[in-house]
């Protein structure tokens, strides 16, 4: 099965844990730790470096904080998983029975804007990062303040891309650091589409047709990702893949984000993006030991072993293989 999983914020929950009891990847209480993911059959997790920018003083050195705590809980499991920067690494450690892990980093306020500071944060490994999370930055903007009390976008005009930020992509694209569009707004997806000419991500973003809400993705925006080459990843929170007065299973919810998505930008542009860590838990989609029943209830849903298998590893990771060099 092999999964590859586009985003977590579980090393923010381990470095958030109280310090008389911290908790670690080798197993805790979250819904990832080395156990389920063994569990699940993990080839790859992205694990991203995040924080509410305006809870801290710095986000620069809290990113830095972070990617040393990455780098600590990456030694402590060596044998069992190992970071990886470039794509024939993920292939070693797949043939040495190891999982692998890419750091990333969800907002670009750690940057600050600075071409400088995104090329330290690449060489410290950094391979993709999500532009904005909720609130404006230096990059561009998010979807969430153009939305309504209702979760729906409002008729305002939207603004993407910031002067900076356009320069920062075009780094990205010269770096060979995927630029991930999800939180962002429509018109910072269309001016990276813009401005750029390599494929991106939206990690952990669903259907918007199918689910109404701000943090989803347009039709329009669905087929523009797929036709530049670039991969959407489901995301696993409830109140992205249906409506709280819904009561069906969360699980049947996936597979109608997957089966829209084929429908509008092909099996190509469908990946996973769980955002475990960063969601609540549901009783319906616990943490890492679940990927092998969505699988079944992809399989059930009439897509063959060779379409889940693209959705669950082969989509990312030719990707991977492109920017991963």
């Amino acid at each position: 099965m092999n999964v590859v999983d586009m985003h977590c914020d579980t090393i923010m929950k381990i470095y958030q844990s109280p310090i008389n009891n911290p908790a670690h990847l080798k197993k805790n209480d979250f819904q990832l730790d080395i156990p389920k993911m063994q569990a699940g059959d993990y080839l790859l997790q992205n694990f991203a470096i995040f924080m509410d920018k305006k809870t801290v003083d710095s986000p620069y050195e809290e990113a830095k904080n972070m990617i040393d705590l990455f780098y600590e809980e990456m030694k402590e499991n060596e044998e069992q998983i190992r970071p990886v920067t470039h794509y024939e690494q993920i292939l070693e450690n797949g043939l040495n029975n190891r999982m692998s892990a890419l750091l990333t980093m969800e907002e670009g306020a750690p940057i600050e804007g600075s071409v400088e500071k995104l090329e330290e944060f690449y060489n410290l490994g950094v391979r993709m990062m999500t532009l904005t999370w909720n609130y404006p930055n230096e990059i561009g903007y998010p979807n969430a303040i153009f939305a309504d009390g209702n979760e729906q976008l409002t008729d305002q005009p939207q603004k993407g891309l910031t002067d900076q930020g356009i320069e920062i992509v075009q780094r990205m694209n010269e770096l060979g650091m995927i630029i991930d569009v999800s939180h962002g707004s429509d018109a910072l997806v269309n001016d990276v589409l813009q401005y750029t000419d390599r494929p991106f991500v939206a990690s952990h973003s669903n259907s918007r047709r199918i689910r109404p809400h701000y943090r989803n993705l347009s039709d329009d925006l669905i087929k523009k990702i797929a036709e530049r080459g670039g991969v959407i990843g489901i995301n696993f929170a409830d109140h992205f893949l249906q409506d709280a007065r819904e009561s069906g299973s969360l699980i049947n919810a996936i597979c109608q984000h997957v089966r829209h998505l084929h429908n509008v930008g092909g099996i190509e542009c469908i990946g996973l993006g769980s955002d475990f860590d960063g969601i609540p838990v549901h009783e319906d989609l616990p943490g890492g030991t679940i990927l092998p029943s969505i699988y079944d209830a992809l399989l059930k849903s009439d897509f063959s072993n060779t379409q889940v298998d693209q959705m669950f590893n082969k989509n990312v990771l030719r990707l991977y293989q492109e920017f991963l060099d």
